[in-house]
């Protein structure tokens, strides 16, 4: 019997998460829509990839690697030709790219902001002192730490729907999600309030799906060039150039988000925030004529300034 995959023009390589799979579906039918070729049944297959990150689920990704380990596995198979492009979450990718490997696509990206999930509160100010909340993300809980020194944060780790699960059970009172994640599984309502991103600064690309492929495959960088959305792309290297800068990884309590404003201009905010949540610090740029180039230098300079001002240990954890 054959394999789909090797009758296939084009292999996806994602997560098995049910939000991995969902990005996978959109990303195979925006490229059935644009190409007719890749519309046929079993023209486009999707493999899933277990990682490192989905199997050990009892202690904190700064525990046990980093985000690395969420595309670890899945690089693998790209750069050993089981799958001609990889779907990721951009908050997921490492800033340094595999040898060998291009992110010549992000698609239009989603809402940017977190979510508060409670059955018991509308939001943080809400919550008595010593109430508890879940999250697996050091900037989640050292913004809510900085905020609100009388609540306790526990590490809260699994996808979408054991996080739900654990909150029913009440091992916490409140947990946060991505809104973006919740939207694009269709479930917006899971949602008690979106934060809004003064009161908490989102995660880096935050809401951007990114498409990884080999350099040399031009065939695969041709049908994606129809899913890239510039503006986006433009955000996304700004932020991601600001945590480059701080050496960010999922050890380090980084938020940044770059946003368009009316006249065309961008602005960027970056912040850094100590684990413990005692002290945070900000800085923001204001890009004139916003592209790649331009976006990065900006996010560059941003990391550049707060990793002067933290000095060496502001952020380790």
């Amino acid at each position: 019997m054959t394999n789909i995959s090797d009758t296939a023009k084009l292999r996806i390589g994602t997560r098995g998460s049910p939000l991995a799979i969902a990005q996978a579906h959109e990303v195979r039918d925006k490229l059935a829509k644009a190409h007719p070729e890749l519309a046929a049944e079993g023209a486009i297959a999707i493999t899933v990839i277990t990682t490192t990150g989905d199997k050990i689920l009892d202690r904190a990704l700064s525990e046990i690697g980093g985000k690395g380990l969420f595309t670890k596995e899945i690089d693998d198979a790209l750069m050993g030709g089981e799958i001609d492009l990889a779907v990721h979450s951009m908050k997921d990718v490492p800033t340094v790219l595999p040898d060998g490997m291009i992110l010549p696509t992000i698609l239009a990206r989603e809402d940017v902001r977190d979510a508060f999930i409670s059955l018991k509160y509308k939001s943080f100010a809400e919550m008595p002192a010593g109430s508890v909340i879940g999250s697996a993300s050091l900037r989640r809980q050292a913004m809510i730490l900085n905020k609100y020194p009388d609540l306790k944060v526990v590490t809260f780790r699994g996808n979408v729907q054991t996080r739900l699960r654990k909150l029913e059970e009440g091992q916490v009172d409140a947990t946060l999600l991505a809104m973006a994640g919740l939207n694009r599984l269709g479930r917006p309502e899971v949602a008690t309030a979106p934060i809004s991103e003064d009161e908490m600064l989102p995660a880096v690309a935050q809401g951007a799906i990114g498409i990884t492929i080999r350099e040399n495959d031009n065939q695969t960088l041709d049908w994606l060039s129809a899913l890239n959305c510039p503006a986006s792309a433009i955000r996304v290297a700004a932020e991601r150039a600001a945590l480059r800068a701080l050496d960010g990884s999922c050890r380090t309590p980084i938020a940044a988000l770059a946003e368009y404003l009316p006249d065309g201009k961008m602005r960027l905010r970056v912040s850094i925030v100590r684990p413990d949540g005692s002290e945070r610090l900000d800085t923001e740029r204001l890009i004139d004529d916003p592209d790649i180039a331009s976006a990065a230098d900006a996010g560059t300079d941003a990391g550049n300034e707060l990793k002067e001002r933290g000095g060496p240990d502001f952020i380790s954890v």
